[in-house]
């Protein structure tokens, strides 16, 4: 027997869909390493990397953080790539969409 009250609830919080608990958890759970590398003709790319993408779309966290930042960048391999180097700016603004970072 199925109890219809359970549809709509959060798998890990047990609380409605609508509230976002389950994602803000996923979020929190998380440990991102940035770091910044140099690319061909010198060039730097900042990396996050140590992010689940099963548990966060990383395309649309790399949608926000290249909006903040005004860069180009991609995803890649589960991680994020970044054009410039970003080693400042990006664990704050992760750090504000609920991740931990090293």
């Amino acid at each position: 027997m199925v109890d219809e009250r359970d549809e709509g609830l959060g798998s890990v919080s047990g609380l409605p869909d609508e509230l976002g608990i389950d994602d803000d958890l996923a979020r929190a759970d998380q440990r991102a390493t940035v770091r910044v590398e140099s690319r061909r003709y010198g060039k730097p790319v900042t990396i996050v990397e140590g992010l689940d993408p099963t548990a966060i779309d990383l395309k649309e966290l790399a949608s926000e953080l290249k909006r903040a930042l005004a860069v180009g960048g991609t995803v890649e391999d589960g991680r994020i790539e970044l054009q410039g180097d970003h080693a400042r700016r990006v664990p704050d603004l992760l750090r504000g969409e609920g991740f931990e970072v090293d």
